[in-house]
């Protein structure tokens, strides 16, 4: 399903072009009998974008998602407004990096102007150039990296138009956003995400602007996305699981060679079991734990939040942080809600401390927690974690804002290689493999419910226990 835009062409009656919302349908040329507004068919997310006024307006998200193509249409009509407004200058097509014309925006505005023959008949078009054919509007076409000076240097910029901004620097957006100072004129940004500590990621999305209207778009939001895209799609989706959430879904780039868990996470998330998740009032809460330490260099101590439903497993909550005394851990976990949950320890959570001959186990029980120990799974304990794990993502679910950074973790915990041998190690012993330590703890502790008189797994010390605490 597409949504439409209004746009009076010049001669028509009622003065000024204007952007407004028009009722789904097709185009209606400028001189064919009817009222003289043309409708032009932009995907239904970026609609709201481009109407009324805005300082910024912008789109990111993955692959096959029509930003680019939509963003050249309405630059195109944009000029056309500014000159029934009666204003001359600029719109400025800029990328990051532009050895030449083939890489610029060039081909997208004279597609976009191509395909609709009132703008193909108001624009002129060369191999090099698009211009108005009144002379009012002129589109120049510059590479920000080597050229942000010329970028100073050029009067009456009404539009500027940052594609592929990704990768565009805190100080190149320093200085050119100051050269947009026309009045009424606006910058547009359309990316790709790849890095959460990219510039354009912090200034547009972290802490975006006032007067901003910057939409995610992706693949789906696409009511033309081509049969040869969703092919390349699926054989991604298919065989390439682990890029698969950045290259189409607008996630960042966070895959890793080796990555264990990337292919079940990529699955949730196309399954929609990444997002929005509710914690059940009446449902027990669990806590599983990678126990760190206390001093500035120690491993990080982590906790996993979980509730299972039936046969669910629902990550609601998670936890990190290093070098942090006992009672900072025991603080969030009051703080978040989650002051009855069941402690589950690995097995070193009954070990004394050999100066205070205090263990985990201890100090958690003496501050009023219910505890559980899972026991040393011994040689091959790793390799248990990940094929629990593997084997149980199908049926886990994720509060993606709570649990983002343990998910993070996860898509980066991987396996040491020795390239020479290709041989593979075990996992690698990094900042990633903490949560995934306390993530594996929960997935070979846990068992699915059982029907009533079925013995669970373990009690504290590691024996059978009467019934499965899991299951409640």
């Amino acid at each position: 399903m597409t949504e439409t835009i209004k746009v009076k062409p010049a001669g028509a009656a009622g003065g000024q072009s204007r952007l407004a919302p028009a009722a789904r349908g097709g185009a209606i040329a400028p001189g064919c009998g009817h009222s003289g507004v043309v409708q032009v068919a932009l995907p239904p997310k970026l609609v709201p974008v481009f109407i009324g006024p805005a300082r910024y307006r912008g789109a990111y998200g993955g692959r096959g998602s029509g930003k680019s193509r939509s963003f050249a249409v309405m630059a195109a009509i944009k000029g056309y407004q500014l000159a029934q407004a009666g204003k001359s200058g600029l719109i400025v097509c800029g990328r990051e990096f532009m050895n030449s014309l083939a890489d610029s925006s060039l081909a997208e505005v004279r597609q976009a102007i191509a395909a609709q023959p009132w703008l193909a008949a108001y624009y002129a078009v060369g191999e090099n150039y698009v211009r108005s054919r009144d002379g009012r509007i002129a589109f120049a076409f510059i590479g920000l990296r080597h050229n942000l000076d010329s970028i100073k240097s050029k009067a009456h910029i009404h539009i500027l138009w940052v594609d592929e901004a990704e990768r565009v620097s805190e100080e190149a957006w320093r200085k050119i956003i100051p050269t947009v100072r026309e009045k009424d004129s606006e910058i547009w940004v359309t990316w790709n995400p790849e890095s959460r500590a990219a510039a354009t990621h912090k200034r547009f999305r972290e802490a975006q602007p006032h007067e901003a209207k910057i939409v995610a778009l992706n693949w789906r939001d696409n009511p033309w996305f081509p049969a040869v895209l969703e092919k390349e799609r699926q054989a991604d989706l298919l065989n390439r699981p682990e890029s698969y959430a950045h290259i189409w879904e607008g996630d960042f780039a966070t895959y890793i060679s080796g990555a264990y868990y990337a292919a079940g996470l990529a699955q949730a998330r196309q399954e929609g079991r990444i997002g929005a998740l509710a914690a059940d009032p009446l449902m027990a809460r669990h806590a599983f734990w990678d126990i760190g330490g206390t001093g500035a260099r120690a491993d990080a101590t982590v906790i996993w939040v979980a509730q299972f439903i039936g046969k669910e497993i629902r990550l609601i909550d998670y936890y990190e942080a290093q070098g942090q005394p006992l009672g900072a851990h025991l603080g969030w976990l009051r703080a978040r809600g989650h002051a009855a949950a069941r402690l589950v320890l690995p097995h070193d959570g009954a070990t004394c401390d050999r100066v205070h001959d205090v263990s985990f186990e201890s100090a958690l029980r003496q501050a009023g927690f219910e505890v559980e120990i899972i026991p040393n799974q011994g040689a091959g304990a790793a390799r248990l974690r990940i094929e629990a794990g593997r084997r149980l993502l199908p049926q886990m679910w994720f509060d993606a804002g709570k649990t983002e950074a343990g998910l993070q973790a996860l898509l980066a915990y991987h396996e040491k290689r020795d390239e020479n041998r290709n041989l593979g190690l075990g996992p690698e012993h990094d900042w990633a493999s903490h949560a995934a330590d306390a993530f594996g703890l929960m997935c070979v502790a846990y068992e699915e419910p059982q029907a009533a008189g079925r013995r669970g797994r373990y009690n504290k010390r590691g024996g059978p226990a009467g019934g499965s605490w899991m299951a409640g």
